[in-house]
């Protein structure tokens, strides 16, 4: 079972994604951002290639696409909040 981030887990795995454009859901124990590309076809292969990582690592994003924007929301609903994969996962996805 995978756990909840405690509050100091949170500030410390979180700090940097705050920094990096993520927005913190206090109430619903989540993360949030939004991606902006170049056309469409870019938008859609960014979430192909998040797409991969969040299969291999089980762990699977809310997301939504409008043309060339993608919102991810982040949240484990196993652990009832955020988990060290929600982190995990917004990281890879900055990386991409």
């Amino acid at each position: 079972m995978i756990e909840k981030l405690s509050d100091t887990a949170q500030e410390q795995l979180l700090g940097p994604l705050l920094a990096n454009g993520w927005s913190h859901d206090e109430a619903r124990g989540a993360i949030t951002k939004a991606y902006k590309f170049a056309d469409f076809a870019e938008a859609f292969g960014w979430m192909t290639q998040a797409a991969l990582w969040a299969e291999k690592w089980n762990h699977h994003p809310e997301w939504s696409n409008t043309y060339n924007r993608v919102t991810v929301t982040l949240t484990t609903h196993d652990a009832g909040g955020l988990s060290a994969l929600d982190a995990k996962l917004a990281r890879k996805m900055d990386s991409l």
